[in-house]
């Protein structure tokens, strides 16, 4: 059975259409997610990006790593290198392949102590250490500030830094502590304890730059864990850059995405506040000068109004009105005399035109006209009947019997006057009158024979 070409309701997709969406639903369905697997194909262009394959010895999947993110490497790897991968699926449109996007690689050997985090991580939370409604606020304007962290390296510079940029009127005292190796944890509590201790601090920052999984791994022990969230001062954790996690997080106060983000999350903006209290100063200034100007205008409005309502104001109002009001009866009268002086005019004329004289001498003159023009008709009329009458007549002589007679012509008639034509009008003894010119001539009919022919007339006879 042949296949009907799709319908005007069928969606037809492009190549770049379906990666797209395709693209769409793979990055949405898919956290992100950890790969162990052999590095092949390993390729390190000039753009500093990273490309390579990931298998095993059943299957294998395209991975990208961008340069931004090889601060996450641990290591140099190279091709044959058992990793661990962390990244987020995603498809390339342009080729249809379907590859991880990677932001961290670390050794295989990690493998174990990723399983140990998750396995901690679960008991914890299960025990109630993340639940937020345990986690104690930050104050609003700290006093004072313990920084826990190591003296050295780009961290502890960049809280400094930012504490002294945002808010110079807080104390800050450094708690230093390793932040790396097998004595960090025993280090880091000593530290907390020694926090707690003073007991001057309003809020304590816990950091460390970034590293590998097992430069961060102090940060997920358990000991550690369960002091943090025994402390009654706030922690803020700032352990690591964006991507990374740690135990630590989970269970302080507040996490931020890095150490200088944990500076910015426990100090207001004091530059901001500054510029807010010299606008609040600068408003409070203008405020009794504006509540003065605003009293003035109110009492030269009062004091309008007073005028306004004064008597002898009114009083002159009052005749101004009624003087408005004359003036305005005034040119009101004059108005209607003026209408009804000209109405009465235009009456009077129609009156005049409409006066029985006047109509009468214009029937009369109306008169006078139709006579002259019924008598103009009549005359025309009168003339053109006579002259059709005298051509009827002539046309009428023509024709007549007497005009025949005056020609030397008869006319025979009976008794009565009828005039005999045919041959059975005559029958003998029949008395007949012969009419000839101006004489009728009685007689008796005798006989009767048939007659010659008449001549042909004359044209030229009259």
């Amino acid at each position: 059975m042949p296949v009907s070409a799709p319908g005007p309701e069928t969606r037809v997709y492009q190549p770049v259409e379906l990666n797209r969406e395709v693209r769409v639903h793979l990055e949405a369905g898919f956290p992100r997610l950890w790969i162990a697997g052999e590095i092949s194909n390993l390729a390190r262009p000039a753009s500093g990006h990273w490309y390579f394959t990931l298998k095993d010895d059943r299957a294998q999947i395209r991975c990208a790593l961008f340069r931004g993110q090889r601060e996450n490497v641990s290591g140099d790897p190279q091709s044959g290198d058992q990793v661990l991968v962390r990244g987020r699926l995603s498809l390339y449109e342009a080729r249809g392949d379907y590859q991880l996007i990677a932001d961290a690689m670390l050794p295989a050997g990690s493998g174990a102590l990723q399983q140990a985090f998750e396995a901690l991580k679960k008991k914890l939370e299960a025990e109630g250490l993340f639940d937020p409604a345990a986690k104690l606020p930050l104050p609003r304007y700290p006093a004072s500030i313990a920084v826990v962290t190591s003296p050295t390296g780009a961290a502890v510079r960049d809280i400094m830094t930012t504490l002294h940029r945002r808010w110079p009127a807080a104390r800050v005292k450094l708690y230093k502590t390793q932040v790396q190796g097998d004595q960090a944890a025993p280090a880091i509590l000593r530290a907390l304890d020694a926090v707690e201790r003073d007991a001057s601090a309003d809020v304590v920052i816990l950091a460390r730059g970034g590293g590998s999984l097992e430069d961060l791994w102090a940060f997920n022990d358990e000991k550690l864990a369960r002091r943090i969230a025994e402390m009654t001062i706030p922690v803020i954790s700032g352990v690591g850059h964006e991507t990374d996690f740690t135990i630590a997080d989970f269970v302080a106060d507040l996490r931020a995405a890095t150490p200088t983000a944990a500076a910015e999350a426990a100090t207001p903006d004091g530059p901001a506040l500054l510029r807010q209290v010299g606008a609040l100063e600068q408003r409070l200034l203008r405020g009794p000068a504006r509540q003065l100007q605003q009293n003035w205008q109110r009492l030269d409005s009062l004091d309008r109004r007073l005028a306004g309502q004064h008597p002898a104001r009114r009083l002159e109002e009052a005749v101004n009105r009624l003087d408005g009001l004359v003036r305005r009866s005034a040119r009101a009268c004059q108005s209607t005399l003026g209408n009804a002086t000209v109405r009465a005019r235009n009456l009077e004329r129609r009156l005049i035109a409409r006066h029985p004289e006047r109509r009468l001498a214009d029937l009369k003159q109306h008169q006078a006209s139709r006579h002259s023009r019924l008598m103009r008709a009549f005359s025309g009329n009168l003339a053109r009947h006579s002259a059709r009458f005298s051509e009827a007549a002539r046309a009428l002589n023509n024709v007549s019997p007497l005009a025949v007679l005056a020609r030397g012509y008869a006319l025979i008639e009976d008794e009565n006057g009828n005039v005999l034509s045919h041959a059975d009008d005559f029958p003998a003894g029949r008395t007949i009158r012969t009419r000839v010119r101006d004489i009728r001539i009685e007689s008796e009919v005798r006989r009767v024979e048939p007659a010659p022919p008449l001549p042909e007339p004359d044209p030229n006879t009259e």
